[in-house]
């Protein structure tokens, strides 16, 4: 089986986090493939980045089909262009929130959220909603650090996200936590082990649940909605991405 990880920012520092984190936990049998986007933000922390990063993010999915990808995980905590991945997709694509939240919902009957900038918690809130987890989510809490804090040795963002964790735990009635950044991949051991309740790392937790997935023969249904895009004409220099027949 072959999974491919892609982390939608250019960070290339992120993306070996991620693909270690995900090469741990991933079967004996399981290639994971991890890369980042060629085009795009150093970071994506807004919803002009996330806009923009989709782009190169579909980029990486048409040349997984090429290649016999069996599955994707969209390696940033706003599940940038997961519908669109979807369609361009044969096998399972799911984004690291999604895999998060439902995660901790099979653990805890409550999960607060920590992540890194305050102006994101508003694209996480949108993802609880549209994911059906608002009876879950306690609360979303940010460190308000940048992003790249977290590629920094000696920043003060992992003693940042600990903090906001044991903060989490004493006030929101918690029992699990959510950890809202791609970037945070190798955190939730170490975290888990400071606080005593379950911590989920998306990127873990959406490459198991690709691999169960493939697994069990389910790919994305190509009726409705999520068939492959409609061959046309772009222009432009989306011309390249047209899709073809």
């Amino acid at each position: 089986m072959k999974i491919k990880v892609i982390n939608p920012n250019t960070t290339a520092s992120m993306t070996q986090k991620i693909g270690l984190a995900a090469k741990a936990v991933a079967s004996p049998d399981t290639e994971i493939i991890a890369c980042n986007s060629t085009m795009g933000a150093v970071s994506i922390e807004g919803h002009y980045d996330e806009a923009l990063s989709v782009v190169g993010l579909l980029e990486e999915i048409h040349q997984g089909e090429a290649t016999g990808v069996d599955g994707y995980v969209i390696a940033c905590f706003g599940d940038p262009g997961l519908l669109a991945a979807r369609e361009l997709a044969r096998g399972p694509v799911l984004g690291i929130a999604e895999a998060a939240m439902h995660a901790a919902s099979f653990v805890a009957t409550g999960f607060s959220i920590v992540t890194t900038l305050k102006r994101t918690r508003v694209i996480a809130r949108q993802l609880v909603e549209n994911y059906g987890m608002s009876r879950f989510c306690r609360n979303i809490r940010a460190i308000d650090l940048p992003v790249l804090e977290l590629e920094i040795a000696g920043s003060p963002a992992r003693k940042a996200i600990i903090q906001e964790c044991r903060s989490a735990l004493a006030e929101d009635d918690c029992g699990a936590i959510v950890l809202g950044c791609g970037g945070m991949a190798d955190l939730p051991a170490e975290i888990s082990g400071e606080i005593g309740i379950p911590v989920i790392d998306g990127v873990t937790a959406a490459v198991k649940f690709v691999e169960a997935l493939v697994s069990l023969g389910l790919s994305t249904s190509k009726v409705g909605d999520l068939a492959y895009p409609i061959p046309k004409p772009y222009t432009g220099m989306l011309a390249p991405f047209a899709p073809k027949k």
